[in-house]
C-alpha cells in the first residue's frame, strides 16, 4: 500500500485527490492537511509520497519541501500547482522535488503517476512541456553538465537516460535486465557523481549534457 499525504490549503483540492486516490486499491491518503500542519502530518503518518501545493496564504511550500528534506528518510515530493508555468518551478526540482503536477491532472491519470513516484520515478505533468521546463534552467548550464556527466560509466549513462525519461527502478531493471536492488546502487552511484539528490536534477543534467539527445539518435539509427 502507498501512503499519501496531501498538502493544500484549499479543502475541496484535497477532498477532491483523496478521493480520487482512495478509490484505488494500492494507494491510501493518509492524511489531507493545509501547509501549516504538514511537518507535524508527515512525522505522524510517514507518508511515502507527498503532494505538496508550491503556493499557500499560511506557508511557502517551498518552505516545507526544504523541511521535509531535512528529515532522515524523507518522504518523495510532488509540487501541485494551478499554473503551467510557475516561476517556483526550477527552485522546487533544484530543492529535491521529484515532480511537478497541475491540480487539473487528468483524474484516471493520477493513481498512475504516485505509483511512479513511489517506485522512484520522475513525473512532469503533461502541460508542463520541455519547454517550460528548460526557460527556468541556466542557460549556460551545458558544460559544467557534461563535466558532471562524464564520471559516469556508461551503465550508468545508460541508467541515467532511463532516469531522465520518467522511468521507475522496476521499468529500468526490465529495459536493463538488471534487478531492482541492483539498479537502486546504479542510481545511488548516478546521483552521488552528479551531485544532485533528485531524480529530476539528475534528468535536467542529462538533458544539458545532450545524452537524451544522444539516445534519441541511437533509437532512430
Amino acid at each position: 500500500m502507498i501512503r499519501v499525504l496531501v498538502v493544500d490549503d484549499e479543502a475541496l483540492v484535497r477532498g477532491g485527490f483523496t478521493h480520487i486516490l482512495n478509490a484505488t486499491d494500492d494507494i491510501e491518503v493518509v492524511a489531507a492537511v493545509p501547509g501549516g500542519q504538514a511537518l507535524p502530518a508527515v512525522r505522524a503518518a510517514r507518508p511515502d509520497v507527498v503532494l505538496l501545493d508550491i503556493r499557500m496564504p499560511d506557508v511557502d511550500g517551498l518552505t516545507v519541501l526544504e523541511g521535509l528534506r531535512r528529515m532522515p528518510d524523507p518522504p518523495v515530493v510532488a509540487m501541485l500547482t494551478t499554473f503551467d508555468a510557475d516561476e517556483y518551478v526550477a527552485t522546487a526540482l533544484r530543492s529535491g522535488a521529484a515532480g511537478f503536477l497541475l491540480k487539473d491532472t487528468d483524474p484516471e491519470q493520477l493513481p498512475y503517476l504516485v505509483r511512479a513516484l513511489a517506485e522512484g520515478g520522475t513525473v512532469l505533468s503533461s502541460k508542463v512541456t520541455r519547454a517550460v521546463v528548460d526557460g527556468y534552467l541556466d542557460k549556460d548550464a551545458r558544460e559544467p553538465a557534461v563535466r558532471l556527466a562524464a564520471r559516469l560509466s556508461e551503465r550508468e549513462r545508460t541508467v541515467l537516460v532511463l532516469m531522465a525519461e520518467g522511468l521507475a527502478n522496476t521499468d529500468i531493471g526490465e529495459r536493463m535486465h538488471l534487478s531492482t536492488g541492483t539498479v537502486k546502487g546504479h542510481v545511488s552511484a548516478v546521483l552521488n557523481k552528479l551531485q544532485v539528490t533528485s531524480r529530476v536534477q539528475a534528468a535536467l543534467i542529462a538533458e544539458r549534457a545532450g545524452l537524451l539527445a544522444s539516445a534519441c539518435e541511437e533509437d532512430a539509427g
